[in-house]
């Protein structure tokens, strides 16, 4: 049995998104932390133990690929995961079990 193709395309970018560079693991993990709740980039840094400009830089990338949206402007701006990345969230979790970082 074939896949859809919007399927085989959102396989492919998430992919893209979680092994194609370094900063795939700190994407994932914002994906999971939205999944739970909403935050702003601040909060995001603390959870991650990163810098606020590493966040704002993955939030940025999830962003541009419709995974995430936002509300709210300036520092009390909150993301969240769009309906797009809600409804593909099986196909997210496949791939994050099989590239998912340890530590």
């Amino acid at each position: 049995m074939s896949r859809p193709s919007s399927e085989i395309s959102w396989k492919r970018l998430f992919w893209y998104i979680l092994a194609g560079s370094r900063g795939g693991p700190n994407r994932g993990r914002i994906i999971n932390l939205l999944r739970r709740e909403p935050y702003n980039i601040n909060k995001l840094a603390e959870a991650l133990h990163v810098h606020y400009r590493v966040a704002e830089h993955h939030i940025r990338a999830l962003e541009k690929n419709h995974l995430v949206s936002s509300a709210g402007e300036k520092y009390g701006k909150l993301y969240f995961l769009s309906p797009e990345m809600e409804a593909h969230l099986p196909l997210f979790d496949e791939i994050w079990a099989k590239i998912r970082p340890t530590v």
